[in-house]
């Protein structure tokens, strides 16, 4: 018989001695006590100590509280990757304050969007981006937040239009500042928004567990060690960087910061600072393998990288070991933080042939090391698909790296977490192994004749073209079909090729339903993370 009281809860409460809320907060002050003089971040010649950015950090959080900011206001950043946005990770926090990341590629109407929806009461700009910031400042329904500039000596463009500069803002905060620990490790830490493509973007509100985890979770990930150094390709703006400001600072490693993705500086840093590890969109591989100064395999230095994407081409994830980068596939979205799964490598694999290996790697794999899970569910049933390659579902999550919600809407919320899982909109299989394939967005999937045509699968294959770069997918209304593949591809630097000996190249390759009828040669859009924007492209061929 069960007793009604449990003995295991009586007079076992939580204290402050046995119980802390999780928040990231901790790993920059364990960090700052136990590695002082360790480097912190380098930009521009300039060398930070770990002792430094927690002071750093401790004045800008003291210079929020003392203008009134705390609990429940939101500190907006337009900021690219300098120390200083890798600092505002920890001080806005530590003020109890919400930090939003603002993708510096938006144009003023999204950004006066964010800023009003998400109730920013102060904002640090950088000069680059003083005019946008200007614009979308008039644009706004509601109060303007206050601008704080953040001058960058190495940027000699752009204007000031802050109240007061950042180096000010810390002089006048206090070093011995008491950052605020959450009450609640359910506490939001950040909100970012989604990249939506038809509507207002939706606010993304993730919390100090959520981090915490995530940022632990990157170590094992990302096979990083005590003390990495970690060149930033990523942008900080991305999911909070995927978390990795949190990351460097629980390993005590090296931020190195760059302001913008540049092949020949890429591989200067590399070799100059030591670089260990990167993380990254394929466009960012991509651009280095093709870059005319990359190094070879035995001359470059061994880089780990981490890559996000649907499904990188295996034509990248090949080619950057022939530049020294090995790089594992990792996948997520805004509303997990970023990376949530990981195709993690079984023994073995770096005997196979580099094709093979490639193949395998390409996978979006299994949950994250603290994630609880990732699978393909039917989406009415909420039922796992057969492990067999072919039965397509939705890819979903559950675990305590998904974020608390969507800012002010409720609706939505309660729609993506539906019969409790995150619904991610992704359509993928699930492999023998268990792992997950996506093949496609649902609203990227092609219906040619009543057949599903993967835009994924037909990208990959023109991405074994020599003269490709880039190739993107989208559906062209056909009068016959309904719908057929067309093809955007944006060729390598002095490359050539025609429409039919693309075509071609494709029909060698796959069933001619899945061809591309037609070819589109240009620039493609992309996003200032890499992704290609595919409704730019959906509106072009309607």
């Amino acid at each position: 018989m069960t007793s009604a009281t449990n003995p295991f809860d009586i007079g076992l409460d939580k204290t402050p001695a046995n119980f802390v809320a999780l928040s990231p907060l901790s790993f920059l002050a364990r960090s700052a006590a136990v590695f002082p003089t360790l480097p912190s971040a380098i930009y521009e010649g300039r060398v930070y100590t770990w002792a430094e950015t927690y002071q750093r950090c401790r004045r800008f959080a003291s210079f929020l509280s003392r203008r009134g900011l705390g609990r429940g206001d939101t500190v907006a950043a337009m900021l690219p990757n300098l120390p200083a946005m890798n600092e505002a990770h920890f001080a806005v926090p530590m003020a109890g304050c919400v930090l939003n990341t603002l993708n510096i590629r938006l144009e003023a109407a999204s950004l006066a969007f964010q800023l009003d929806h998400g109730g920013a009461k102060l904002i640090l700009v950088d000069p680059e981006f003083a005019e946008v910031i200007a614009q979308a400042l008039t644009l706004m329904s509601g109060p303007k937040p206050v601008v704080v500039d953040v001058a960058d000596a190495s940027f000699a463009g752009g204007r000031r239009i802050g109240a007061i500069d950042y180096e000010d803002a810390l002089a006048a905060g206090d070093p011995d500042f008491k950052p605020l620990h959450p009450n609640d490790e359910w506490d939001a830490i950040a909100l970012s928004y989604t990249s939506g493509t038809t509507g207002n973007p939706k606010g993304v509100v993730t919390h100090h567990r959520g981090a915490y985890l995530n940022a632990t979770s990157n170590v094992l990930a990302g096979q990083l060690h005590h003390h990495p150094v970690y060149l930033w390709t990523l942008p900080m703006f991305h999911c909070n960087g995927w978390c990795f400001p949190w990351t460097i600072a629980l390993t005590a490693g090296v931020n190195v910061c760059l302001r913008k993705v540049d092949p020949t500086k890429i591989f200067d840093l590399i070799q100059r600072h030591g670089v260990t590890h990167m993380a990254g969109a394929p466009i960012v591989y991509n651009t280095l393998i093709n870059a005319p100064d990359a190094p070879t395999a035995g001359a470059a230095r061994p880089v780990v990288g981490l890559i996000a994407g649907a499904a990188p081409p295996m034509a990248v994830l090949a080619g950057a070991e022939t530049i020294g980068i090995k790089l594992t596939h990792v996948y997520g979205l805004t509303e997990v933080y970023g990376p949530a799964s990981i195709c993690a490598e079984q023994p073995g694999w770096d005997d196979l042939p580099a094709a093979e290996r490639a193949s395998l790697k390409r996978r979006q794999g299994v949950p994250y090391p603290l994630q609880e899970a990732v699978t393909v569910l039917d989406p009415e049933t909420l039922r796992e698909v057969p492990r067999d390659g072919e039965t397509i579902g939705e890819v979903m999550f559950r675990g305590n790296i998904v974020m608390k919600g969507y800012l002010k809407n409720e609706a939505a919320t309660k729609e993506a977490f539906a019969g409790g899982w995150f619904h991610t909109g992704d359509l993928g299989v699930l492999d023998a192994d268990g792992y997950v394939i996506i093949k496609d967005r649902s609203k990227d999937i092609i219906i040619s004749g009543g057949e599903n045509i993967s835009s994924v699968e037909v990208e990959d294959v023109l991405y074994r073209h020599p003269a490709v770069l880039f190739a993107a997918v989208v559906a062209k209304p056909d009068a016959k079909w309904g719908e057929v593949p067309c093809a955007f591809v944006e060729l390598k630097h002095n490359a050539t090729a025609t429409e039919a000996e693309i075509v071609s190249f494709c029909r060698g390759q796959m069933p001619g339903f899945k061809t591309p009828k037609s070819i589109v040669f240009g620039e493609i859009p992309k996003t200032s993370t890499g992704k290609i924007q595919k409704f730019l492209l959906r509106d072009r061929v309607k």
